[in-house]
């Protein structure tokens, strides 16, 4: 299923996409957790993955938000042995992905802060759109996130899954599997982690940011990640990837405030 048919994207992400599942291949806090890679035609660009068996991802987490301690351990003990993947030479150069994380970029750092980009806010919850214009003139703010988009699209040096949401994550009878590493790339930490704590706060379990630190551990800037995360959330409340969430205008304005006092502390 394509989580968003009416956005392009490059056919060389199955490319990137299989280069990940090589590359985790020999990690198995990694790869126990995701398909197996069975074959890649790199003509046709088809990825050939082991079946996961019957289900669905984990987006009704937004309206049910049963989510346990348990299973955010385990999803950070992932993003613990992930990031310290290491990749060869060549792996290094087809994980610049520079295609997927320009889409990215745009859909993240800039589309949802230009003012009239034609996304009818007031459709997805009235009132919405006043929320949006007033982040669109805080100049503060705006010059911060396009600083986090710079951030975004620097090379760096540790392996990031580079879409680490609810969408990419299926529950099954072995735990959570994380699936979509089609945006991965080479950069920071703090991104998979930004993105992870945001979820956390629209799937209401916000509270459970403290575990991700204490399993994850040190060695990162929280300040940055949870300057990731504001953005995160700001690109999925006014942006073109909506969620299927359960909340209200005044929910919303809530998580907004949240993003700039995040945003603008880093």
């Amino acid at each position: 299923m394509v989580k968003y048919p009416q956005i392009p994207a490059p056919v060389e992400r199955a490319e990137v996409e299989a280069a990940f599942y090589g590359a985790v291949g020999g990690v198995a806090e990694v790869s126990r957790r995701m398909p197996r890679l069975r074959g890649f035609d790199g003509e046709s660009h088809l990825l050939w993955l082991e079946d996961m068996g019957e289900g669905s991802d984990l987006t009704h987490l937004y309206r049910t938000g049963e989510f346990t301690v348990e299973e955010c351990a385990e999803l950070t003990r992932y993003l613990v042995e992930l990031h310290r993947v290491e990749v060869t030479a060549s792996e290094a150069l087809v994980f610049q992905n520079r295609a997927m994380r320009a889409l990215n970029h745009e859909h993240q750092y800039d589309f949802p802060l230009r003012a009239g980009n034609g996304l009818d806010l007031e459709r997805i919850t009235p009132g919405l759109a006043q929320e949006a214009e007033r982040l669109q003139r805080d100049r503060t703010y705006c010059a911060r996130v396009a600083e986090l988009g710079r951030l975004y699209l620097a090379d760096g040096t540790v392996l990031v899954h580079g879409d680490y949401f609810p969408g990419s994550w299926l529950r099954g009878e072995d735990g959570i599997a994380v699936i979509d590493p089609e945006f991965c790339f080479l950069g920071m930490a703090e991104y998979d982690l930004g993105v992870f704590v945001a979820h956390l706060e629209l799937m209401g379990a916000g509270g459970h940011g403290a575990l991700v630190r204490e399993v994850y551990g040190e060695g990162v800037d929280w300040r940055l990640a949870r300057a990731f995360a504001g953005a995160e959330l700001m690109r999925r409340l006014i942006g073109v990837a909506q969620l299927p969430l359960a909340a209200g205008l005044a929910a919303k304005r809530g998580w907004l405030e949240l993003s700039r006092e995040w945003v603008c502390a880093a």
